[in-house]
């Protein structure tokens, strides 16, 4: 039970709710209703149940805590407030506001103590999933002294229509992640009205046939013991995630919107706050917190969290000291991690596809936080680790996960392994199908998440298989996402700097592969500036900046060009982002000013004239075809790449349509 009296469980509960609405009104933007009523469930879960320490919220064996529901957050923030985790009262006061502490959805790295960035529903849930699954890893690799700890998500009824959930869902109960422990706000309620008008799903028999361990808890949403038994329950359930189906009330107390679908915005006006504090007992003032209250609960929190990390501290010096939990918890390797990596001659043919499983086969051993999978696509996407197990029930260690044909679950239970600290989370499937994952790529650059994005296929080099597969529009629009490292490797060479550079970014990664085979023509060196001289460094005629298979392409035309007198210098350029962040000298070295330049690349041409005069693209979609065919007639050869640079030379470049456009 909690050492806070029951005087101040029921004052806790009313301030969280009074600050539900405060904050909300104050900013004239925000949710209330759904705050309002999990009030009682995380005043349980922050005082009763979670073992965490706000002295120390980077605590490796802390509980995690997501709300999936994100636009509830002002919950969290309050809870964050209460429990000392480093937010003010003048934080809360500044809900929503530019540069604020309390934006208005939780984002991981921006306010202390919240885990994942959650918002777009659904995601937080998979993100839970994909924690849990890091601390079963992490839990046989170092042992439970050292990892043993819960997660807890809230998700509502938007989170369990989202497809998301379905995914992950399906994956936590075949994987049996039985310290994953989910509450389903079933509150009847979504912006448009009562969940009837769109949903009428058997949630817990959904869960049951998913293997979960579902107790529909029915209508305790305000009897703190009772949560608490549940949670307690569910804490100690093995064999099973746990699905607890709560009945709740959103605006619950509100004599005013108590079940309206209203109150899951902005609903309340002074006068409905004001009636609402006067049917909970406390004063109609804004922001309303009794000094004593507070700390009561921080001296609470803190003594029971500091008690629980020192006991951590003392069974686990030994284990916290070791090169692994070091290297795992960095992200990085051990010492000489990537000194067996591969290399490869020049004239060798090999698909980037391929040289990337050889680099993870090469560095698994010494990379202790390295797990990788794919969506059904293991051995085409090269994410096959050599010398480790399956992941399963059996094999709880295993850092070989299948996914399944789940690239959006996938995506998002990466992310929630990165954030959960010691997994460096690899996963693999072709490139077009980013499409179907793009919410989680996202919210892996948002909140920084560690994380290796591995897309292979990635032209109408796919061949055969047509424009369904075949990626044309996918590079330049991740290319547009902020804060997301992509890279296109040239050749095999450089796909073992592009996996050197993945380790020691500190974010995601992109790495855009080929399923064909590729002639290696550069030694590697232009993934660490993002772009690097393939040939011709003296004084050119033309620049041809290509990327990935274009490359050799693009070396071939310069050859080409060359015997007929004209100097075309070749730069591989596999990360735009990369090469952004140098230097204007350095851009200057490669991109010599007053001459022309060549862009070629096997994708859409948006983007290009940032840094090309012209591009050699492809704006339409592909075609079913052999995969050199289908290159071949849409442009990308260097017949067709010759004829744009002597044209690009002369000023004529609108004299020669572009077969690919």
């Amino acid at each position: 039970m909690s050492s806070l009296s029951a005087e101040l469980d029921q004052q806790a509960v009313a301030v969280i709710r009074g600050l539900a609405m405060d904050a909300p009104l104050a900013a004239n933007s925000g949710h209330q209703g759904t705050a309002m009523a999990l009030a009682p469930l995380a005043h349980v879960l922050y005082s009763r149940v979670m073992t965490f320490d706000p002295a120390d919220p980077a605590w490796p064996d802390r509980d995690r805590f997501i709300l999936s529901a994100g636009h509830a957050s002002i919950l969290q923030y309050s809870m964050l407030f209460l429990t000392g985790h480093g937010l003010a009262m003048d934080d809360l006061q500044a809900f929503r506001q530019w540069e604020s502490a309390t934006p208005g959805h939780p984002e991981a790295g921006h306010t202390a103590g919240v885990e994942v960035t959650t918002g777009p529903l659904g995601q937080g849930f998979a993100n839970a999933v994909g924690m849990a699954l890091a601390e079963r890893i992490l839990a046989e690799r170092f042992g439970s002294d050292a990892m043993d700890h819960h997660t807890f998500v809230i998700a509502g009824d938007g989170c369990l229509m989202e497809g998301v959930s379905h995914e992950a869902a399906s994956l936590a109960g075949h994987l049996a992640l039985d310290k994953l422990v989910a509450i389903y706000d079933d509150n009847h309620i979504t912006i448009d009205g009562t969940t009837d008008l769109a949903y009428s799903d058997d949630v817990p028999g959904r869960f049951r046939s998913y293997g979960w361990n579902v107790v529909e808890l029915g209508e305790i949403a305000d009897d703190m013991d009772a949560l608490e038994a549940a949670l307690l329950s569910a804490r100690a359930h093995t064999g099973s995630p746990t699905l607890l189906v709560l009945r709740s009330h959103i605006g619950y107390p509100s004599p005013d919107h108590t079940d309206d679908h209203e109150a899951h915005g902005l609903a309340f006006d002074a006068d409905d706050v004001a009636r609402t504090k006067d049917a909970m007992g406390i004063p109609n003032e804004p922001f309303w917190v009794p000094d004593e209250l507070v700390e009561a609960y921080r001296n609470h929190a803190g003594g029971r969290g500091a008690a629980a990390r020192t006991r951590w501290n003392e069974r686990n010096a030994a284990t916290a000291a070791s090169a692994d939990w070091v290297a795992a918890w960095n992200g990085r390797g051990i010492a000489g991690w990537d000194a067996d990596l591969p290399r490869y001659e020049r004239g060798e043919k090999v698909a980037t596809r391929k040289a990337i499983q050889a680099a993870l086969q090469a560095t698994e051993s010494s990379l202790p936080g390295l797990v990788a999978g794919a969506a059904d696509l293991t051995g085409n996407t090269g994410t096959q680790l050599g010398g480790q197990t399956t992941q399963s029930v059996s094999n709880p260690g295993g850092r070989q996960v299948f996914y399944g044909v789940r690239e959006h679950g996938m995506g998002a239970a990466m992310v929630g392994m990165a954030l959960h600290g010691g997994i460096l989370p690899v996963g693999g499937t072709f490139f077009v199908f980013v499409d179907y994952m793009r919410p989680a790529v996202r919210l892996a650059a948002l909140s920084g998440a560690k994380v290796c994005f591995v897309f292979t296929h990635d032209s109408v080099g796919v061949g055969e298989d047509g424009p369904t597969h075949q990626p044309v529009e996918q590079l330049a629009s991740i290319r547009a996402i902020p804060n997301l490292h992509v890279v296109r490797p040239a050749d095999a060479n450089e796909t073992v700097a592009a996996w050197q550079d993945a380790v020691a970014h500190d974010g995601p990664t992109a790495l855009i592969l080929s399923r064909q085979g590729i002639e290696v023509v550069t030694d590697g060196s232009a993934v660490e500036f993002g772009a690097g001289i393939v040939t011709g460094d003296g004084e050119p005629d033309i620049v041809i900046v290509a990327t990935g298979s274009e490359v050799p392409v693009a070396v071939t035309a310069s050859e080409r060009l060359g015997a007929d007198g004209v100097s075309a210098r070749v730069v591989s350029m596999p990360s735009w982002d990369r090469f952004d962040e140098q230097n204007t000298g350095f851009h200057r070295g490669i991109f010599p000013p007053n001459v022309p330049v060549l862009a070629v690349e096997a994708g859409a041409s948006m983007g290009w004239h940032k840094y090309a005069d012209d591009v050699v693209g492809i704006d339409r979609f592909g075609a079913s075809a052999p995969g050199g065919v289908a290159l071949d007639r849409l442009g990308i050869n260097p017949d067709h790449v010759v004829i744009h640079a002597k044209d690009l030379i002369a000023g004529t470049t609108s004299e020669h349509e572009r077969s690919s456009s």
